[in-house]
């Protein structure tokens, strides 16, 4: 199983660039950046949590999803 972190859903959704959604959730870009590209092998829940206060998000799953 992978986790996917659904940042290019997300910025659609909100209708937010990722610097936006940087500035919003005071998350580094490059840290977003490298989480929408799947390019992170570990996440920090503190940077999930800034993200889900920033947009209104109660359900982890709106976020995070598991793929095979």
């Amino acid at each position: 199983m992978n986790v996917v972190i659904k940042i290019p859903e997300l910025l659609k959704e909100h209708n937010l660039t990722l610097r936006e959604l940087s500035r919003l959730a005071d998350v580094r870009h490059a840290a977003l950046s490298e989480l929408a590209n799947g390019k992170r092998d570990n996440i920090n829940f503190g940077h999930i949590t800034r993200i889900a206060e920033a947009l209104g998000i109660t359900d982890i799953r709106d976020i995070i999803d598991l793929t095979p």
